[in-house]
């Protein structure tokens, strides 16, 4: 096969790239960012159909392996800004992919929405900007693509790992959190988890089936408690994780809305409903059974120092 990656220069894009050479397909990545090994620069969000047409010409496939900052907090009302980032561009890339006559492809998606139909009494999408789109990104896709595209939507968790200097977004914060002298304490709950290598596999499994199903992916599920203290172990600090408690969390949680709201601002998880997520467990069948170890490891442990 010869598939296009959009975001290729990412973390989980460079990872599909990877597997895509290693099992004899050819890859050509697409990034917004000058990166070694980045074949086009090119924003896919603001490209045209026409623009993304000659990208595709000649491929077999697309990846579409590029995210948004779900936490960011912009003014009101954030859903515009939200569904131009993440509906709009798989909509166009989408329907330039099947005026070109591509076969198959692979959205990076959001284990919330797997959670949405899963408990749909939670009214995810209804709560959450960041949710909602991703619901819309996954069906508007897919209409764009055509019965004659396939569209596997990955629905992912936290994924670990690294590739070169591309770390997770969300890594940094936690590994100065681990390294300090700030106490560790976390509520109940818990999260599906998953690295990188396993998403990229799952990815490209999908492009050589033609699947065009839903497909949580997680290799691990990990309680709150034990991610922070594997996370502090693997950088050296080993240390007892503390229990919030659940009132706690749900009344700073329901205050951090507040002052949002007050502020004219809106995040894409909404953090006056945060609380029902953060304390349930967001646990998914393992796809793998691999461990994450050595994934987690990877996330923390600078190669140049270890």
């Amino acid at each position: 096969m010869r598939i296009l990656v959009v975001g290729g220069s990412g973390l989980i894009g460079a990872h599909v790239v990877d597997v895509l050479r290693e099992r004899g397909h050819a890859a050509t990545t697409v990034a917004r960012t000058a990166h070694p090994g980045v074949d086009h620069l090119i924003d896919v969000g603001s490209a045209s159909v026409d623009e993304l047409r000659s990208l595709l010409a000649g491929h077999d496939g697309v990846v579409y392996a590029t995210r948004t900052d779900e936490q960011r907090p912009l003014r009101k009302p954030i859903y515009p800004t939200f569904r131009r980032d993440n509906v709009e561009p798989v909509v166009n890339l989408f329907t330039a992919a099947r005026l070109e006559g591509l076969t198959r492809g692979v959205v990076m998606g959001s284990y919330y929405t797997y959670f949405d139909r899963l408990h749909p009494q939670w009214r995810l999408a209804a709560r959450h900007t960041y949710i909602r789109c991703r619901v819309e990104q996954a069906r508007e896709g897919r209409a764009a693509a055509g019965p004659d595209l396939p569209v596997a939507v990955l629905e992912l968790p936290f994924v670990f790992g690294r590739a070169g200097d591309r770390l997770p977004n969300w890594s940094g914060p936690l590994d100065r959190w681990a390294r300090s002298r700030t106490p560790l304490a976390v509520p109940a709950g818990g999260t599906a988890a998953a690295s990188a290598r396993s998403v990229a596999e799952v990815a490209v499994d999908a492009l050589e089936q033609t699947r065009g199903e839903d497909i949580p992916v997680a290799d691990e599920n990990l309680t709150w408690n034990d991610m922070i203290a594997r996370i502090a172990e693997a950088v050296g600090r080993r240390r007892r994780v503390a229990r919030l408690p659940a009132g706690a969390v749900k009344a700073s949680l329901r205050l951090g809305g507040a002052l949002q709201a007050r502020s004219r601002k809106e995040s894409g998880v909404n953090p006056t409903h945060l609380a029902d997520l953060l304390l349930a467990e967001l646990f998914i069948e393992p796809t793998t059974g691999r461990s994450l170890d050595p994934a987690l490891r990877e996330t923390f442990v600078d190669p140049t120092t270890a």
